[in-house]
């Protein structure tokens, strides 16, 4: 069974000039009953952050968080002594864990950053926060699922503290990929970019899908497609 969320239908949020988000999930002041989260997945905000724009210092806690920049820079700064940019094609992780601060910027006075940022709720609560990051290239990702997360950092992985993998692929025109899911296990895909065909079902950058009930995932198109394997 696959059930559509249509980017359209996502929750708005514009703030100070800076900051145009897309909230596939229930988050600040977007609330929705039929959209709060999908089985351990909890966010996914499409945030597009204006140049000079960002997020000033904020808390965080008992959350796995993944941010994925698409577009531009992301300048970061935290409570654990990382400062780092995250730059487009690369991946970061943050366990918040016993709790976190942390703030984000767009170091660009000229380029627009965009970004997907992923919460993921832990296995459990109060796990030692963490911070990791990782550039993904376009091989690693061209024409097939490349493994961006998993509960054992299995093939040099992002590792997070939850029984979810998180795959990313960068379709040319007419690529086509192929993921099995495991029996009572379910999926959601998110299109980043471009246009996909999941199942025969035409999706656009900004929609996404939930699977369950399904065996195979066929994924045709012409762009980027985020994928959750969850328990």
């Amino acid at each position: 069974m696959l059930t559509i969320r249509k980017g359209t239908d996502r929750g708005v949020t514009k703030y100070g000039g800076w900051l145009d988000s897309r909230h596939t999930f229930s988050f600040g002041d977007y609330q929705d009953r039929m959209h709060h989260q999908f089985r351990a997945l909890r966010v996914i905000n499409d945030d597009r952050v204006a140049p000079g724009g960002g997020f000033p210092t904020h808390p965080h806690r008992d959350m796995e968080i993944l941010t994925c920049v698409l577009t531009g820079a992301l300048e970061h700064a935290d409570s654990m002594g990382n400062g780092e940019v995250i730059r487009a094609g690369e991946w970061q992780a943050m366990t918040a864990g016993t709790g976190i601060t942390h703030s984000e910027f767009n170091p660009s006075d000229e380029a627009p950053v965009h970004l997907l940022q992923i919460w993921l709720l832990p296995d459990k609560r109060g796990h030692t926060p963490g911070y990791q990051q990782k550039v993904f290239t376009d091989a690693d990702k061209g024409g097939k699922w490349a493994l961006i997360a998993s509960p054992a950092g299995e093939n040099g992985s992002l590792v997070i503290h939850q029984d979810v993998r998180v795959y990313q692929t960068k379709l040319a025109t007419g690529d086509t990929v192929r993921h099995e899911l495991r029996s009572g296990r379910a999926a959601f895909l998110h299109v980043a970019t471009g246009a996909a065909t999941v199942n025969g079902t035409k999706l656009v950058a900004g929609d996404a899908v939930a699977v369950e009930d399904e065996t195979e995932l066929t994924v045709t198109g012409d762009g980027e497609v985020l994928l959750f394997d969850l328990a």
